[in-house]
């Protein structure tokens, strides 16, 4: 399970506005100097089902197995859809007798928007927000 801490910054009905910490990783990380994420503060917006209040400090954890999941669908799935569509418009267009660049560019790129689609369809859903986004698991200190 990956842990982080954050500050609550503000607080929205039942969503609270979190400033991760720099984790202890980037002080010994040697591209620390150049890394664009590590000279950047980075907020979320977490379910407040712990009753937090603007300053506390929280942890902040998400499973390792679905991180992994999650990035499987975000980065190699389309990229999966685009070669199969490729490839399924060159076999239409064998087929068809038509141009095979055209065919393979038109097949790739609508597989590859379908699978866009469905996966914005899929973030917007309840039970993604339960299954993927992170969660605050304990309040730390109350200034």
């Amino acid at each position: 399970m990956l842990t982080e801490l954050g500050t609550v910054q503000e607080i929205k009905k039942t969503y609270a506005v979190i400033k991760i910490q720099k984790s202890s990783a980037c002080a010994h990380c040697s591209s620390r100097e150049t890394c664009d994420i590590s000279n950047k503060d980075t907020t979320i917006e977490l379910i407040n089902d712990l009753g937090a209040k603007e300053g506390d400090l929280v942890e902040i954890r998400i499973p390792e197995g679905t991180l992994l999941k999650a990035s499987f669908l975000v980065y190699l799935l389309p990229v999966i859809a685009l070669l199969a569509g490729a490839f399924s418009g060159k076999a239409l267009a064998d087929a068809m007798d038509i141009n095979q660049t055209s065919a393979s560019l038109a097949g790739g790129f609508l597989l590859m928007g379908i699978v866009f689609y469905l996966l914005i369809r899929q973030h917007r859903s309840e039970e993604y927000q339960k299954r993927y986004r992170p969660r605050m698991t304990r309040i730390l200190n109350n200034p």
